[in-house]
Order: C-alpha cells, then sequence, then structure tokens
C-alpha cells in the first residue's frame, strides 16, 4: 500500500443514531473513501452526512439484508486493492490513519489483518479455532505477551481490513448469515485454503459495542434484542454445522437449546416477560437453524 488511496472504508448501518455513526465518521482519515450502506430504504442522516463529509458515498439497500450481505453489497463497489470494514459504532485511534501503510508494508501476504481495542478491552479481539492454542493465546494477550503483529486464525468483524488481491470476487461473506459469525465463517475458511490472517497491536480502535445499536434513540430497541437473540442461536448452529458437521454442531449446542427450553418455560411461569422473550428467542432460532430452516427472522 503506498498510500491512502488505495484504501477504502466500508461501514454497514442499520437506522443507526446519529451521534454514533457522526462520531465514528469524525474519526475517520479526511483522505480516505467511506462508502456507507444503510439497510433500508433511507438513510436519516443523509443530508447532515453529505454536508459535513466531502469524503462519504452512501448507497441504500432498500430492506435489511444484514451484516455480510451488506457489506459485500458496499465491497462491490471498491475500487481500491484495500477495504477497511467498520462498524458504525467504531472511533478509531488518532494515528490510525498513519500506521495503516506501514503495517500493511511490513505484512505483505495477508489476506485479512484485524484490530485490537484502545481501552475497555473486555473482550479479545482475535484468536484460535482449536481451544487449547487460543486458551494460550488468550493467556498470553491478558499479560500482553503477544507480539507486535501476530498470526492468527480469527479476528473480529468490528474492524477488518481486507486485501481484495487475495479474494477471486468481492462477495467475501456467506450471505446466509444475517447476523453474528460472519466474520468467523470468513476467517475458517481463509485457514482452510492456505490464507494468512493476522492482528496487529500497532492499529487501534474503541468500540463502543452492543449497547450503541440498542440506545434511546433507537425506537425498536427491544425489537433490536429479540433479532440478536435469535441470530446469535441461529447462526452459531449453522457455523458448526457448515464448518465441522451436523453432529459437531449438535454436540457444541445441545446444552444450549435444552437449556433455553426449560428458562422459557421457567420464566413462562413466573411471569418474567423479558426474560421469557429473551429465551424464546434463543430457543427459536437454534430449533430454525437445527431444522435447515433459513435465517429470514426480522423480528
Amino acid at each position: 500500500m503506498k498510500n491512502l488511496d488505495d484504501l477504502t472504508i466500508v461501514i454497514v448501518t442499520f437506522q443507526t443514531p446519529e451521534k454514533i455513526i457522526i462520531d465514528c465518521l469524525n474519526s475517520i482519515n479526511k483522505n480516505v473513501n467511506v462508502i456507507i450502506v444503510e439497510n433500508s430504504k433511507i438513510f436519516p442522516h443523509e443530508n447532515l452526512v453529505k454536508s459535513k463529509f466531502s469524503n462519504v458515498k452512501i448507497f441504500c439497500t432498500g430492506e435489511n439484508i444484514g451484516y455480510g450481505k451488506g457489506n459485500n453489497f458496499g465491497l462491490e463497489k471498491v475500487d481500491s486493492n484495500y477495504a477497511l470494514i467498520l462498524n458504525p459504532d467504531v472511533i478509531c485511534e488518532e494515528k490510525l490513519f498513519d500506521k495503516i501503510p506501514n503495517v500493511v508494508n511490513k505484512i505483505k501476504d495477508f489476506a485479512v489483518i484485524g484490530f485490537q481495542y484502545s481501552f475497555d478491552e473486555i473482550f479479545i479481539p482475535a484468536g484460535f479455532f482449536d481451544e487449547k492454542k487460543n486458551s494460550v493465546y488468550r493467556d498470553e494477550f491478558k499479560e500482553n505477551k503477544i507480539e507486535s503483529i501476530s498470526s492468527v486464525e480469527w479476528v473480529t468483524g468490528c474492524s477488518m481490513l481486507i486485501n481484495l488481491k487475495e479474494f477471486k470476487n468481492k462477495k467475501i461473506f456467506d450471505e446466509n448469515f444475517f447476523l453474528y459469525f460472519e466474520e468467523f465463517d470468513l476467517c475458517k475458511s481463509l485457514i482452510n485454503s492456505g490464507k494468512n490472517i493476522f492482528t496487529s497491536k500497532e492499529l487501534k480502535i474503541h468500540h463502543l459495542g452492543f449497547k450503541s445499536s440498542l440506545g434511546e434513540e433507537n425506537k425498536n430497541h427491544f425489537n433490536m434484542i429479540r433479532l440478536k437473540d435469535w441470530h446469535y442461536m441461529w447462526s452459531s448452529f449453522y457455523f458448526y454445522k457448515k464448518n465441522y458437521n451436523y453432529f459437531y454442531a449438535l454436540k457444541k449446542l445441545s446444552s444450549k437449546f435444552f437449556s433455553s427450553f426449560f428458562k422459557l418455560i421457567f420464566y413462562t411461569i413466573i411471569f418474567q416477560k423479558h426474560q421469557k422473550n429473551k429465551y424464546l428467542y434463543r430457543f427459536l432460532g437454534l430449533l430454525n437453524s437445527m431444522l435447515g430452516r433459513p435465517s429470514n427472522f426480522r423480528g
């Protein structure tokens, strides 16, 4: 990567609150082209964004097509060799865009580079599919013993630098996923095909996380919670079934299936509506995935 002209950022939104998306865009270098993919008919902040950010292009899909398909939609419109997939609730560290070309030129042979979190590190943003290797990596990460640039097997999807030269086409995500596990599935397929995935301690962002999409501005607060509960369970089973086999997926998730069912019964009996709904949608998401039904639940 010679300069930032060879980088395009793709951000998928779905009625994201104004402050969240503006804070994200303000943290991005103004010399980097940005594509916003709004997963609905209208991007509610279009006039404001266009007036403040000349480097941003906005596209609407017309309906909520999900994270993976939304990113594929955006990647199809990318002309550069590198694409940075960002969640709208990400704040980029001040000197991030000065560091990206240096890290890319150090590694060179990669399909994906994952970023790390600058503070509030409650979640480890990279790891391995093998549980023993992942456990060792987690311990080293917590003790700050990992290398500046580490070879890993998966990175989280909130900030992924994609080397598009390593892909045959720009539809890199499995569109059967609607929400959750898309990045793990992508990483698993890359590792299986001999591609390289890295994470870099030099590239840092701040991720607001789950609560950012459920703020007071979001009128669909409870609908979003149902959606997330249903799809997390659907996607987890589909991921293990696809990348291992059906019986491995059953073994991995049978305890969650029965746990969700019995908790659903319990919270129904004691009239705890919110807890009942939580486990109802988890149970239904997992059941539908086990039965081979598509991820078509929209709340």
